[in-house]
């Protein structure tokens, strides 16, 4: 009856949930019957940012949009400003930005099992996951500098090369998580308590993830085959001859629950040590970059003329960079952002609904979300549901800064 069901709004700012983002569930008794999303708490206008900064600035902005993923939109980024200014990379940097890709993927996923480990409860396995981690952040410290944010990806190609005595360090941490997989493998997909609390939880089915558009390791567990590496490849993808993963590869029938999740995310572990290992034996010598001076790099660009997309299959799926350049201008006109939670946020509507009110946390997680790589911002009239466009919305903002000015209060 409708007198029955009761709302429990959870968010923005809340235990289970790492960003801001706040849910309105409907619930009856111990079960979910409805949900209400409401996202944009958290949106710091980097897009507005980079079209005030010319391209080399707007570079370390996209580093900034994701701690996580702050190599995936630099390199998403610089293969839209290279379709569009037409500058060629060289076939070692393209191997290199493979390289530190998919070490960013593998960080990425252990992050994910970890902080999936600690929604479930089980905290032994949270400092486990985060422990064998360590590795691969050593790795990017050494390689880069920097544990995040590593300043490898440049129009043109790549600031870094792996020196040969780095070499041998990168096979030694391909060693290591070859002899750990197994080992986290059992952990989480064979623990009958992990089972019992991702086995049916958080379903997101084939038909569900195809028709809201779910992309990356949330669309694979549901079992498509969906990856932009495989898919549309760039880089030396194709060359590498990328497959994506479903829970067929652990010899599953797909149910796109939280535990099918889990299966993709660490296999992808050992494709990415598969993947890094055939790009140290076949990447080629040469430069690393088409423009060793940042200074002609700059003038180049100026001259530019024209729009480029690029794509990415970052750890929670694929992101989009559009950029477009006019003659003259150091800034681009236009540069927007599509991260994968912004395709993957409607999933979680039918993940969901009949799930039990314990299980929020983990469902939330299931699809590695990131708030502050999505957010956009829009205001609207809640009497009349008018969208105030992006001239009123500098009108507006200008007013109040003048009434600030004069004394008057933000107001």
């Amino acid at each position: 009856m409708p007198d029955q069901v009761y709302e429990i709004p959870i968010g923005p700012i809340h235990p289970a949930l790492k960003e801001p983002i706040r849910f309105t569930f409907k619930v009856e008794g111990e079960r979910i019957r409805g949900v209400d999303i409401r996202p944009g708490f958290a949106h710091r206008g980097i897009e507005y940012m980079g079209m005030k900064r010319n391209l080399i600035q707007v570079l370390y902005l996209s580093e900034r949009i994701c701690g996580i993923c702050s190599i995936s939109h630099p390199i998403t980024l610089t293969l839209a400003v290279e379709r569009a200014a037409g500058i060629e990379v060289p076939p070692r940097a393209q191997y290199l930005r493979v390289i530190f890709a998919e070490l960013e993927r593998i960080h990425s996923h252990l992050l994910w099992a970890g902080v999936a480990a600690h929604e479930l409860g089980f905290d032994t396995l949270l400092h486990l996951t985060w422990k064998v981690r360590e590795k691969v952040l050593d790795l990017l410290e050494e390689l880069s500098g920097n544990r995040i944010d590593y300043a490898i990806p440049i129009y043109g190609g790549v600031r870094r090369d792996i020196a040969p005595e780095q070499v041998p360090q990168v096979e030694a941490m391909i060693r290591y998580y070859r002899g750990l997989l197994d080992e986290l493998l059992d952990a989480f997909l064979r623990d009958p308590s992990v089972e019992a609390r991702t086995r049916g939880v958080g379903v997101l089915a084939p038909e569900e993830a195809d028709s809201l558009c779910a992309v990356g390791p949330t669309a694979r567990a549901s079992g498509l085959a969906k990856d932009v590496r495989q898919d549309r490849p760039y880089l030396v993808y194709g060359d590498l001859g990328v497959k994506a993963i479903t829970p067929r590869e652990w010899g599953l029938e797909p149910r796109g629950d939280v535990y099918d999740k889990a299966v993709v995310r660490l296999l992808e572990v050992g494709q990415s040590l598969d993947l890094i290992e055939r790009c140290l034996v076949e990447m080629p010598e040469g430069e690393i970059t088409s423009f060793p001076k940042i200074p002609a790099l700059l003038a180049y660009l100026k001259k530019a003329d024209g729009e480029g997309l690029g794509w990415h299959e970052a750890p929670r799926g694929e992101v989009i960079h559009y950029i477009r350049l006019e003659a003259g201008v150091e800034e681009p006109v236009v540069w927007k952002v599509k991260a994968p939670t912004y395709s993957n946020l409607m999933s979680w509507v039918p993940m969901f609904v009949d799930q039990e009110i314990a299980d929020i946390p983990i469902i939330a997680a299931s699809i590695d979300p990131c708030m502050c790589c999505m957010d956009r911002v829009h205001m609207v009239d809640a009497s009349s549901e008018a969208m105030v466009q992006k001239e009123e919305l500098l009108r507006l903002s200008r007013a109040k800064t003048e009434r600030i000015c004069r004394g008057g209060g933000p107001a």
